[in-house]
């Protein structure tokens, strides 16, 4: 009997070093000033927050070079992600695909045999998303899906397009979008393509814009 419990834990103890040993860490935190607004306390904190701020770091490179906004970064983003007309290598940072590596390497994150979907939605991080998502319309939608077992993008795309502007006010749909829409589709991109994307030159004789307020209502159909 002696022998059968030494032998168990033995075996508990090699999965757990093997475990260890095929998870990644992610070597620069470039936005850890920021501070943690994801609080999903059964993930990588860090590591989950950074890859949020790293993504719309990214969208906001991409989609807002002569007028940086992030309003309208995410509809831009959002509405070519659906309608499948973005070249990722175009969008993706060196600094994301590197998150992009650490976060593959957490097995629970992904189901990688759906067809529809690379994020595993049983996983403790879409549970958290789903808990602490704010607006709730989209919230009572992303829940129905999940319960009923037929979550997609597909299926949650058209309501998050008329609402993206809820995603700016709640961090945990925007980790959402990140996830769903981002890292997850970097599993069928070449990352050796992707490289450091030039700073806009800045142009001395423009007058800046006014400062914009956010509009609660931005993305709302009326």
């Amino acid at each position: 009997m002696k022998l059968k419990f030494v032998a168990f834990f033995a075996i508990i103890a090699l999965f757990s070093c093997k475990k260890e040993a095929e998870e990644k860490t992610l070597e620069d935190y470039k936005f850890s000033d920021k501070g943690i607004i994801l609080n999903c306390d059964q993930f990588d904190l860090k590591l989950l927050n950074e890859a949020l701020f790293s993504f719309e770091d990214d969208i906001l490179k991409a989609y807002g070079k002569t007028n940086p906004n992030l309003t309208r970064a995410y509809s831009q983003f959002i509405r070519n992600v659906l309608y499948n007309r973005i070249k990722y290598t175009d969008v993706v940072s060196p600094h994301s695909a590197k998150i992009f590596e650490v976060l593959k390497s957490r097995s629970e994150l992904w189901d990688t045999s759906n067809p529809d979907t690379r994020l595993n939605y049983n996983s403790a991080v879409v549970e958290c998303i789903s808990n602490n998502m704010i607006d709730k319309s989209l919230k009572t939608t992303f829940n129905a899906l999940i319960e009923t077992n037929s979550m997609s993008p597909k299926l949650f795309g058209p309501a998050l397009q008329s609402n993206y502007g809820a995603a700016i006010r709640d961090k945990y749909l925007s980790a959402y979008v990140a996830l769903e829409f981002y890292y997850g589709k970097l599993f069928d991109v070449d990352l050796s393509q992707v490289s450091e994307k030039p700073e806009p030159p800045v142009d001395f004789n423009k007058i800046p814009p006014p400062t914009q307020q956010n509009d609660p209502h931005a993305g709302h159909d009326h």
